[in-house]
């Protein structure tokens, strides 16, 4: 059993056989964490990948099903790169994950230049001005807002990061994906494939997964909407066959 704090508790990672160490206080997964992880390209048999933005390691945990490649988990926040240690070492991962503490915007530096296949990032979702229960824990705050590395600093570093051919794939709100775009063309991550996910069949996108390749040529598939729930909440048969939930 993993050794929890006062305030943490351990949950299942959803539709998988693994677990998380979690906390209330501190940070929880959301849906966008896993949309991600099973939307990225990922190397099957070997390769290098980051997670960038890791938080208590979720998306390297669903990503570790996909590959067998190794994967490296990079997080600003001591107590957040802490849970992941423990959640890798209680699902008996040490072998290909690891969580290393530091800061995005110097991503390429820390980790290395150049040397990476697949590279994934779920970003802080608002501006550092945006109110979005900024009143909120110090750790939600930097989690969600942009106080400590912005959209761009995420872009970048995705770029320094990635071999040539290369790639990243990027979770965040549709009302952002000019920006994205734009950001990702700047640093020579040409958009190549997108979804949209829309909580129900009626209403507006709440999120975007995007993929970009370093140095591709122009070329953007649009992927069929991703709906998560049914009218009556219950999981739609997309989300069922893409989690086996």
């Amino acid at each position: 059993m993993a050794e929890l704090l006062s305030d943490e508790r351990l949950d299942h990672l959803l539709g998988k056989e693994g677990h998380i160490i979690q906390s209330p206080s501190v940070f929880s997964y959301s849906l966008d964490a896993a949309l991600l992880a099973q939307f990225a390209w990922v190397p099957i048999q070997q390769g290098k990948l980051v997670d960038l933005c890791a938080g208590n390691g979720a998306i390297p945990l669903f990503l570790s099903y996909r590959t067998k490649g190794t994967i490296t988990g990079l997080e600003i926040q001591p107590r957040l790169v802490d849970m992941a240690r423990r959640s890798i070492a209680f699902n008996e991962k040490q072998d290909q994950l690891k969580m290393i503490e530091g800061d995005v915007k110097k991503a390429g530096k820390q980790l290395g230049y150049g040397l990476y296949d697949a590279v994934t990032c779920n970003p802080p979702y608002f501006l550092a001005n945006e109110s979005s229960n900024r009143n909120q824990s110090e750790h939600y705050t930097i989690a969600r807002h942009e106080v400590l590395c912005t959209l761009e600093d995420c872009i970048r570093s995705a770029a320094d990061l990635l071999k040539q051919g290369g790639k990243t794939a990027f979770v965040h709100r549709p009302e952002r994906l000019l920006d994205i775009v734009t950001l990702m063309r700047q640093y020579r991550l040409e958009p190549k494939r997108m979804q949209l996910i829309y909580p129900k069949e009626g209403k507006e996108a709440n999120m975007l997964l995007i993929e970009g390749i370093k140095d591709a040529k122009p070329g953007l598939k649009v992927l069929p909407p991703f709906i998560v729930y049914e009218q009556d909440d219950t999981y739609t048969e997309q989300m069922r066959n893409q989690f086996d939930v």
